[in-house]
This record gives C-alpha cells, sequence and structure tokens, in this order.
C-alpha cells in the first residue's frame, strides 16, 4: 500500500512539474501521464509478476461487527455495510468527512479555495501559489494511489493490465457532478457505483416473468455500459450548471502577476 501511495505521488509530483512549473496544459499532461502509466504497469506486469507464476495474493478482509450490534434493524446492515468493508474503502469514506471539514473550515483549506479562485489575490497576502498547488496536487496523487491499491488489494487480490478501465475519468466526472466538495463527490461516486451494481445484479438475479427474460438475454457488454452511459447523461446536464474554481487548470506566473 505504501509503495502505491509513494508511486502515485511521484506521478502527481511529475504532472505539477509539467502543469505548474512548465505550465503545460493539464489535461495533455495528464493524458500523457496516464498513457505511461498504461505502458510501464503491462511492463513491469510482464516483467516481474507474469514471468514469476505469481498468481495474486488474498485481499485485505473488512472489519467484523459484534453480533449483537449487527442484528440491529436498519442501523445494524448499515453499519455493517460501512465498516464490513475493507481497510481502505472504509478509511476513505472516513477521509471523505475530515476533508470536507479542513476544505471550508481550516486555514489550509481557505488558503486552497483562494489559490482555485483568485491565485493573484492570494498571492498578495502572502500566500505561496505554486507551492500550495504543488503541495495538493501531490496529496490528491496520494488518494489516486490509495484507489489502486483498493483495486489490487481489496476488490482482486491480484493485478491485471488495464484493470481500472477508465474508472478515473468517471471519478472526474464525479467530482464535477459533486461540485469540487468531497462529500458530494463521494454523493456522485455512490450514484456511479450503484449503476455499475445495478447491471451485475441484473444479471446474475434477473427480474421475473417475460420482461426480466428480455432482460436477461442482453449481452454482458450493454450491462457494462451502463456507468459510463449515465455519466454522459449526467455531464451533459450538470456541466454547464456547475462552476468550477475559477483558476482551476489556469497556469500562474508569478512574474507577470502584478
Amino acid at each position: 500500500m505504501g509503495v502505491a501511495v509513494l508511486t502515485s505521488m511521484l506521478l502527481s509530483a511529475l504532472h505539477a512539474w509539467l502543469s505548474i512549473t512548465v505550465m503545460a496544459d493539464q489535461i495533455i499532461s495528464g493524458t500523457v501521464i496516464n498513457i505511461l502509466a498504461l505502458g510501464a504497469t503491462a511492463y513491469f506486469n510482464q516483467l516481474l509478476i507474469s514471468t514469476a507464476d505469481v498468481t495474486g495474493a488474498p485481499v485485505l478482509k473488512g472489519f467484523g461487527l459484534p453480533q449483537a450490534i449487527a442484528d440491529i434493524p436498519v442501523a445494524g446492515p448499515l453499519l455493517s455495510a460501512l465498516i464490513g468493508q475493507g481497510p481502505i474503502q472504509t478509511s476513505l469514506i472516513f477521509a471523505v468527512i475530515f476533508l470536507q471539514f479542513m476544505l471550508f473550515r481550516s486555514r489550509w483549506g481557505l488558503r486552497t479555495r483562494a489559490v482555485g479562485e483568485h491565485p493573484k489575490a492570494a498571492d498578495t497576502v502572502g500566500i505561496d501559489v505554486i507551492r500550495t498547488r504543488y503541495r495538493n496536487v501531490i496529496l490528491g496523487g496520494a488518494f489516486a494511489g490509495l484507489a489502486g491499491a483498493y483495486l489490487t488489494l481489496e476488490s482482486v487480490g491480484s493485478f491485471q493490465d488495464g484493470m481500472s478501465a477508465g474508472v478515473g475519468f468517471i471519478a472526474l466526472a464525479a467530482m464535477i457532478f459533486g461540485r469540487w466538495t468531497p462529500v458530494g463527490a463521494l454523493a456522485a461516486a455512490l450514484i456511479f457505483g450503484g449503476a455499475q451494481t445495478l447491471g451485475l445484479a441484473v444479471q446474475i438475479s434477473a427480474p421475473p416473468g417475460e420482461i426480466g427474460a428480455w432482460i436477461a438475454s442482453w449481452p454482458a457488454q450493454i450491462f457494462g455500459m451502463f456507468p459510463y452511459v449515465l455519466t454522459i447523461i449526467i455531464l451533459a446536464g450538470v456541466v454547464g450548471r456547475a462552476i468550477p474554481p475559477a483558476a482551476d487548470g489556469v497556469p500562474y506566473d508569478k512574474e507577470s502577476a502584478g
């Protein structure tokens, strides 16, 4: 898990250098790094894992609740669903609450939002815009590393080439749909995750009757499209209404700021 976080932070530092110091377009920088990561992980997978005949590892187990608490109506199943997941997934739920508080109730959050909305004004009151952006991009990379660790250590228990399957772009859509807030992004991610789970549930246990039989006859790829189609629909209806930070993706040149 530590290696996953460290590797992602290094890639985030590269992204920060390209988009903040070099002032390259952050979309191009992110795309290049994404392609680099796909190729590098496939290479190291072939070099270190496939040739070593490594089939996988046990997944990280969740925390169990005492039976007396798990049997409580309504609250018991909800708590079991929350705590019963693996440690990475469970900890990130609490991390969302912590980050929501920090972003809107702390000096770090105020400075972060100031740098995103009006970096020139933030610079004039003594906030180091460049350092703040570097720090937050690398911090975001740490959470991306945890997401990758979740896929291999909790969800599957092994690594496969391209296993993220474009979910990172859905995460970007969740951030936009959640209006650039941690709690909003979590709510949007639950919607996208529900769409994906719905497709799996219908394939495993289709509704009874003729309609259920007709749905069950659909190709599996149709159900796999659900979260991505939902992403397009939501973004088409929300992007125009969700207002991003004014300086989002805009390089800051301290020399020409005056």
